[in-house]
């Protein structure tokens, strides 16, 4: 970790949120940890890059799957406690729930985290249409983190990164999710294919 990015309090806060993260995490879904940990750190470099806070993109990076150790069932039943609704049967929608839900459950564990994290945590699952800077820093990150297995759009993603804008980055990391999500025949959230649309017309025009 670069520390010089860092103030004395932002540094004591990402080691407390990593320690609590290890504690969490590790010992149930050891992978999924050192993946956490390698979204921070390309998080990090990102918004070194792009202009972005990179402590708020490190602290998000951290934590942008904390949910990720919950059972399916346990994920569905605090989804639905919390009143999540993405207007379809959220078992179609498991694997976006766990963003969504740490957004809405880490407030209550770490109250100083800001609005613009918790808000670049959920959307590193859904995307939006609105991304802010942070947010596609994020979503960028969880997709072409070093530990991620090499393929052609990770490729060609991690290829741009200094190279081309930010927005373009995100663009091509979103757009390849959906082409995995078609190519692998798994179910499209009718959001998503909203989200696609809208981007692909903002960015025609």
């Amino acid at each position: 970790m670069s520390q010089e990015a860092f103030t004395a309090d932002q540094l004591s806060f990402i080691i407390r949120v990593q320690g609590d993260l290890r504690n969490h995490m590790r010992a149930v879904k050891p992978r999924r940890y050192e993946h956490s940990l390698s979204v921070a750190e390309t998080a990090q470099k990102l918004a070194l890059l792009y202009d972005v806070d990179p402590f708020e993109a490190r602290v998000a990076g951290i934590l942008h799957d904390w949910d990720k150790v919950l059972p399916d069932e346990e994920l569905l039943r605090r989804s639905q406690e919390r009143g999540i609704d993405l207007g379809v049967d959220l078992e179609l929608v498991l694997p976006l729930l766990h963003g969504i839900l740490a957004a809405r459950e880490l407030p209550e564990i770490y109250p100083e985290l800001s609005r613009d994290v918790l808000v670049a945590i959920e959307r590193h699952t859904t995307a939006a249409v609105d991304m802010t800077p942070l947010d596609m820093v994020v979503f960028v990150a969880d997709g072409i983190e070093p530990l991620r297995r090499s393929c052609p759009n990770i490729d060609q993603v991690r290829a741009m990164v200094g190279k081309s804008s930010l927005e373009d980055l995100f663009w091509n990391s979103f757009a390849g999710g959906i082409s995995y999500v078609v190519d692998t025949r798994r179910y499209l959230y009718p959001g998503t294919i909203e989200i696609y649309n809208e981007l692909v017309r903002r960015r025609a025009s």
